[in-house]
């Protein structure tokens, strides 16, 4: 797998890309070598325990049938609530429990969520008993946006700390963090050794990932983590073929890697081809790791016969977002399974047919502008940039209400304003924005993925239960939340979009779980980059479409009230002209 690999290593990436098949395997690979190994999922939507075969919590697990190799995945939902106990729990029996509930509501939000992963993140990277107990610590983590805002923040909090901001916002956080003040200067300086850590970008060999990967790189060395190799994972085998599907699929990742960006390609590089098999359990990780072959790539595998007329296309479920000539259409799904693509596709296709159409984004690592191109008529589109919503926040707030204040009271309250917790408020609230946008005209959203998307919910849930909380009883009929609009199908639907593989099925049926509990039930399933629905003699296509049946009928079966299969496209689609094919690719299903 990887050589020399320091004591820390970081695989990062776009989601999809196969961060977490490529940590597993490094992990094992160095477990089977006499190496002790943790290896750690920093993504809300972690699905290391699936790969493993084995039930992996918030605590340091062994996985079963490894010697030498344990895992843990910080899943912020529980350690937020260890979190919110360490801070609340001593103060039981000593603060009436008015108080204590009031502590408890500050301790509520997404920033508290965020903080409390990350405090677990910066323990593991400084605390002495890992650094003694294990050789390497390997950490999967989160799609590239939200990793790179979790690499920033132990600096972010020291710097906020070192400053003296006291606790004026986030109340019981930043008591806590003023105790971490050590170990937060220590993590910084962790993640610049290049003696002890080692990031590695992960991407396909597409254009947009590999543009994905080269921004990453740039924004990590400007933060002093310049140690840093690449992993271009799922390469097509070349091997003379004549089947038209695979040779075009091999021309284009030929194509993306020869005009990657000339920072990029100066990195350490290697390369992993395309496998037949999924990399779930402890064989298939294994033959990985050591390059050998696919298990029993079957020669004789036969794709069934063509499917056009028997799984619905996109094109149909656009004829059903089309007929209340508005609303809210929000795409979620695990990273890399292409929600910016049907976005935008499905926001070209409603702006053909004259609607006006916003397109818009809630992920910081999504390039709407770059899958879309030139927009066409009736179609606007914009990014819910943290770092721009943030700064508008922090003016809105200084003009309104530190227009009064005391020079040393406007000098408190630009203090707040610089803690990372202000970007959770500042984006919540551009993304109420664009919510309030879709009662007159059509608002399509490409969100950021799984995880973090829940945990912007979960701010809309706290919002939602705060309004009602002290809302005039008489007024809650005429009430309107940013909540009720996402759970009201009349003005939203929701597109679970994955693909026909067992752990992005198995992720968004979790995600499906999560929405319902929130009470907004999701609309429809998008199955993308299907084999079985394209058309392939290519034995390694052949046993990847094998492989899909299985999935694509548990989720028109068993999880999706509606559902559209789309086809994996022989190029990258880019441009509106080339996105609008998506809705007529498959023939819609004609009535018994």
């Amino acid at each position: 797998m990887f050589e020399d690999l320091p004591k820390f290593a970081f695989f990062t990436g776009k989601g999809g890309v196969g961060k977490t098949s490529l940590a597993c395997a490094t992990a094992l690979s160095l477990a089977d070598g006499g190496k002790k190994v943790l290896l750690v999922s920093t993504d809300p939507a972690s699905n290391v325990g699936q790969v493993f075969e084995t039930e992996i919590g918030n605590q340091i697990t062994a996985i079963r049938g490894v010697e030498r190799l344990d895992a843990i995945e910080i899943n912020p939902e529980e350690a937020a609530a260890e979190y919110r106990e360490r801070i609340v729990g001593p103060m039981r029996g000593l603060l009436p429990e008015k108080a204590l509930k009031s502590i408890e509501e500050q301790l509520s939000g997404a920033c508290t969520t965020e903080i409390a992963a990350f405090d677990e993140f910066t323990s593991l990277l400084t605390d002495p008993d890992v650094i003694d107990r294990y050789d390497n610590v390997i950490f999967d983590t989160a799609p590239t946006g939200h990793t790179i805002r979790l690499l920033k923040l132990p600096g972010a909090w020291s710097g906020f700390l070192e400053a003296g901001a006291g606790d004026a916002s986030c109340l019981g956080p930043l008591a806590g963090l003023e105790k971490q003040r050590e170990r937060y200067g220590a993590a910084v300086d962790r993640l610049a050794d290049a003696a002890s850590t080692r990031l590695i970008l992960v991407a396909r060999p597409r254009h947009s990932a590999l543009a994905e990967a080269a921004r990453t790189s740039r924004e990590l060395a400007a933060i002093g983590i310049e140690n840093q190799h690449l992993a271009i994972n799922g390469v097509m085998p070349q091997d003379g073929t004549a089947d038209p599907l695979a040779a075009a699929l091999g021309r284009r990742d030929r194509a993306a890697l020869a005009t990657m960006d000339a920072g990029l390609a100066r990195l350490p590089r290697q390369i992993f081809p395309l496998r037949s098999e999924n990399l779930v359990g402890i064989a298939a990780l294994r033959r990985f790791a050591l390059g050998a072959e696919d298990a029993a790539l079957n020669a004789e595998a036969k794709l069934p016969r063509p499917i056009h007329a028997e799984f619905p296309g996109l094109g149909t479920l656009i004829d059903e977002i089309e007929r209340p000539g508005k609303g809210l259409i929000m795409f979620m799904g695990k990273g890399g399974v292409g929600k910016t693509t049907m976005a935008a596709a499905v926001a070209t296709e409603l702006a053909a047919r004259g609607y006006e159409v916003l397109l818009t984004t809630t992920d910081p690592a999504a390039n709407l502008t770059e899958t879309l191109g030139e927009s066409p008529p009736h179609l606007s589109v914009s990014r819910i940039d943290p770092a721009k919503e943030t700064a508008r926040y922090r003016e809105h707030v200084l003009e309104t209400k530190g227009k009064d204040l005391e020079p040393e009271g406007r000098a408190m309250l630009e203090e707040d304003l610089r803690s990372p917790c202000t970007e959770e408020i500042a984006v919540f609230q551009a993304f109420s924005r664009v919510i309030r946008e879709s009662t007159r005209h059509f608002v399509v959203m490409d969100t950021a993925p799984t995880g973090h998307t829940l945990l912007l919910l979960d701010a809309t849930g706290s919002y939602h239960r705060d309004i009602v909380r002290h809302a005039d009883p008489g007024n809650h009929g005429r009430m309107v939340t940013p909540m009720m609009r996402l759970q009201d199908p009349g003005q939203t639907k929701i597109a679970i979009v994955t693909l026909p593989e067992t752990t992005p099925v198995l992720e968004a049926a979790h995600l499906q779980d999560d929405l319902r509990r929130a009470g907004i039930e999701p609309w429809a399933w998008i199955i993308n980059a299907s084999l079985t629905a394209a058309v392939s003699d290519h034995p390694l296509l052949r046993q990847r479409a094998a492989s899909e049946h299985d999935q694509i009928a548990k989720v028109r079966d068993e999880l999706a009230s509606r559902y559209a299969v789309v086809p994996m496209m022989a190029e990258e689609l880019v441009g509106a002209r080339n996105l609008r094919q998506l809705a007529t690719v498959l023939q819609t299903p004609k009535a018994a």
